[in-house]
């Protein structure tokens, strides 16, 4: 079997969060001080102020900085990864007054003062679990809640130039590794292509209803035979590694004598969660960042690179790359069998692979820009 991908999870540097130990008592409270506030320039030049702060849980002694760009979330989650209290666990008393404020709060919208002290109560879990990412649980079954990013590109535009985000798409960077599967080949473009309910109906795969042949959308590899000599082939599903390993190798996207191959894969590793507003109401969900893969290969970039998912949220950081595909649910039912969506992808990428810059369309109109092209 090839080797595709290796997400490296590094150990949380020094300078983010350190700890003399951690405890694993069954109930813990813990006193944190707000001892200085840090200003860091990033890359970019940007000045972002970091806050040290230091505590005690169960009687040990930890240390950490977090940024004012940064969001309660990220609060609970550097918390919960030093000392297996979980979020939902977590009682935070002393911090603010009153209760805790949301998680898509910003850190600096606190107001912390140097000293000021307080005390984290909850009872932790197993140590099963230790990086902060890895308390990001992302489903892989349902679309709701979905959030179109192309329709307000002033808003879309600050969403993607947060201070947060941008830093959060830089250690995303740092910390993958990604293994080529495929050389990539000069001149192409880049298609990223999502899994679940895109061109698999995961549920009865995964639940063994169905064998996996029948649950794949129809003409998959009809698809991706046709798309392949103007595109490199990115996998990118937002599942843990090992079902995006199987559902590549059971669907014959890998391994198989396809006239086709697939690049490299991403799985849910290097997403992160972005803090938005849905209807006027805060809201939360992951982002698979196309800068991420940018920044590890210099020769794609907006110009020449399409994402098709069937969430539009996912396209948050990069509105203009994104293509939101129908989800395909149901297999082996009447209608799914009937399904040609695929076919019309197909002629929508050979459309418009000789755009010199992609990032001039307007991905929305897919659907109606292939409808008036002339039959073959």
């Amino acid at each position: 079997m090839p080797e595709i991908t290796d997400i490296v999870q590094d150990p949380i540097p020094s300078d983010v969060a350190t700890s003399d130990n951690v405890g694993g008592s069954s109930t813990g409270s813990t006193t944190v001080v707000a001892t200085a506030v840090d200003v860091a320039v990033d890359e970019a030049g940007v000045a972002e102020k970091w806050i040290s702060l230091s505590f005690t849980w169960s009687g040990k002694s930890f240390s950490l900085d977090i940024a004012e760009s940064d969001r309660v979330f990220d609060l609970k989650a550097v918390l919960f990864s030093m000392t297996n209290v979980p979020p939902d666990r977590q009682k935070v008393l002393g911090l603010v007054k009153g209760k805790l404020p949301p998680e898509d709060e910003r850190i600096g919208d606190l107001k912390l003062i140097g000293g000021k002290k307080f005390t984290l109560v909850g009872t932790p879990q197993g140590h099963e679990i230790k990086d902060p990412n890895q308390m990001e649980f992302l489903s892989d079954v349902v679309n709701d809640l979905d959030v179109d990013f192309s329709a307000n590109p002033a808003a879309a535009e600050a969403y993607k130039n947060d201070q947060r985000n941008v830093r959060k798409v830089r250690e995303a960077t740092a910390k993958v590794k990604i293994n080529l599967i495929h050389p990539l080949r000069e001149g192409k473009r880049l298609l990223v292509l999502d899994i679940d309910y895109t061109i698999l109906d995961t549920k009865p795969l995964t639940s063994g209803a169905l064998p996996p042949s029948e649950c794949a959308r129809p003409r998959l590899h009809e698809f991706l035979t046709a798309v392949y000599p103007h595109y490199d082939i990115c996998i990118w599903s937002q599942t843990s590694w090992i079902w995006v390993e199987t559902k590549l190798v059971e669907l014959g996207m890998l391994g198989g004598s396809q006239n086709y191959q697939i690049s490299f894969v991403l799985d849910k590793g290097p997403m992160f969660t972005v803090f938005s507003k849905r209807e006027g109401k805060p809201y939360s969900h992951h982002v698979k960042a196309l800068q991420i893969i940018w920044n590890h290969f210099p020769q794609f970039s907006a110009k020449n690179t399409i994402h098709v998912d069937d969430l539009g949220r996912n396209f948050a950081l990069n509105p203009k790359q994104g293509l939101k595909i129908s989800a395909f649910k149901d297999a082996h039912t009447p209608r799914a069998m009937g399904d040609r969506e695929l076919d019309d992808l197909a002629k929508y990428l050979l459309h418009i692979a000789t755009v010199d810059d992609m990032e001039t369309l307007n991905h929305k109109d897919w659907k109606r820009i292939v409808r008036a092209l002339p039959p073959h």
